[in-house]
């Protein structure tokens, strides 16, 4: 009896010390500098240009599905953009900088993409500064909303969303100008 007391009282001294060593899986820190708390809400106000056919494309099919070109919603289609983002709605106006990524049709029923973006700032206040924006994209509506889930420079630790709404949408060539009002507690 007492060799099994002694041996109870290991296990437990045991099971204690690993208990108390073992870190725990998360735990809520300070911010690492008093500037890294979100101070400011900015709005950011540019079109995107999503040329898929001219001579210098900035929209490029990378991958497609066996039924994807039988898909009413192009299930399975992967893009690869480096699409201008500009002040007005004409690819003449003055660019601000470049929405890099991808997206691909996620939705087998409507046209749903899957955004997978960065939009990468090279003129005015936020030049060099980025914003990541990764969520769904239903085309088909008037107004989308898209996460906006970080970034780098200026919206380093960012978030907020992202007001989509087409412009342009040329059905003959698939060319699109979408105006985007995005908004980043930074």
């Amino acid at each position: 009896m007492d060799r099994l007391l002694l041996l109870s009282l290991f296990s437990a001294l045991i099971l204690a010390t690993i208990v108390t060593e073992s870190e725990a899986f998360s735990k809520t820190v300070k911010a690492p500098h008093r500037m890294h708390r979100p101070k400011k809400l900015t709005h950011l106000h540019f079109y995107f240009h999503d040329i898929v056919t001219a001579d210098k494309p900035t929209a490029v099919i990378v991958a497609t599905a066996p039924t994807t070109n039988s898909s009413m919603s192009a299930f399975g289609m992967v893009v690869v953009i480096d699409d201008p983002l500009t002040v007005g709605p004409e690819v003449t106006s003055e660019e601000v900088g470049r929405a890099q990524g991808m997206y691909s049709s996620a939705d087998q029923k409507t046209f749903g993409l899957l955004m997978n973006i960065n939009f990468v700032f090279t003129k005015g206040e936020f030049s060099g500064s980025t914003v990541a924006m990764y969520g769904r994209n239903p085309t088909m509506s008037k107004v989308r909303e898209i996460p906006i889930i970080g970034g780098t420079g200026a919206f380093r630790f960012g978030r907020g969303y992202a007001e989509a709404r087409t412009v342009v949408f040329d059905t003959t060539n698939g060319n699109a100008v979408v105006e985007y009002n995005v908004y980043i507690w930074h």
